[in-house]
């Protein structure tokens, strides 16, 4: 079944001309002249039977049909760039990694092992990419994400790294206050975390969903460095600090309490650079 479509060339000038809201400043941003926007638009209404803009002597008008159908080229005009440039780079021997990874972690425990990489496999470049949250990694330009274990990976291929417990921190000079009395520090994704801390340690927590709420471990683990209060952290995050006398953790470990970190990728990807990249994860996550 043969498709009828509108030209690439007519959607780009609605684009245009829909963001501007003119023909003139379409016209100069695609390089072309006023008059070949406005056949353009003239070409695809005919094409469509729909009337897109409503002229006003030198002025145009989006109408209700042309400014949903415009939204709609433009979402499509995005994906159709974002997958050119995903096969491009995907098809690029000498193409960077593209990585996407939760802040904390790459600072934290990533990029301290990645000079290690970068040694061993001189010829990959592995590019960083701030991801905080699960996201569609199938409509991104990313090879890959480092993330936690989360639903928003079904259908995509996930490769288990390492389970990291949390562990309850705080400056030295906190360290000997009661557990009543000890403010708590929060993530904001995880506000029943205390609780669950409560019941897994058998420590008394009468306050376990109040205090300070925070973005990041790495600004949670800023606050209990402050002595700001007991934060409940990965302990990857915190081992220099434990070692180097700033952060100490006077309470128990609750044991069922973990996040688990994964790299996900798409299903079928080929990539000896991913698969080099992996493997290296899998032995620095083994080594600790």
């Amino acid at each position: 079944m043969t498709r009828r479509l509108p030209g690439t060339t007519a959607l780009l000038a609605l684009e245009a001309a829909a963001r501007h809201q003119s023909f003139a400043r379409a016209a100069q941003e695609l390089s072309v002249s006023e008059g070949a926007i406005s056949r353009q638009i003239a070409k695809l209404e005919s094409q469509l039977d729909v009337r897109l803009f409503h002229r006003v002597g030198n002025r145009v008008e989006l109408t209700e049909p042309g400014a949903r159908y415009a939204a709609d080229m433009r979402e499509a005009l995005d994906l159709i760039e974002r997958k050119t440039r995903q096969l491009q780079a995907e098809s690029r021997v000498d193409a960077p990694l593209e990585i996407g990874v939760i802040p904390t972690f790459a600072s934290r425990w990533l990029i301290p092992r990645m000079a290690q990489f970068h040694q061993r496999h001189p010829g990959i470049r592995v590019n960083l990419r701030e991801r905080t949250e699960p996201f569609d990694l199938a409509d991104s330009e990313l090879h890959a994400a480092i993330n936690i274990e989360h639903p928003a990976w079904a259908g995509l291929h996930v490769q288990p790294l390492f389970q990291a417990p949390l562990l309850a921190v705080c400056h030295p000079d906190l360290a000997g206050r009661e557990p009543a009395r000890m403010p708590l520090l929060h993530k904001y994704e995880d506000g029943e975390q205390w609780t669950a801390y409560a019941r897994h340690s058998g420590i008394a927590l009468p306050s376990a969903d109040s205090g300070p709420r925070y973005d990041r471990f790495s600004l949670l683990i800023d606050a209990a460095r402050a002595g700001m209060g007991m934060a409940l952290v990965p302990r990857l995050y915190v081992e220099e600090d434990l070692h180097g006398g700033r952060l100490c953790a006077p309470w128990p470990h609750a044991q069922p309490l973990s996040e688990r970190y994964v790299l996900v990728s798409r299903p079928g990807q080929p990539s000896t650079a991913l698969e080099t990249f992996s493997a290296w994860l899998l032995e620095q996550s083994t080594a600790g």
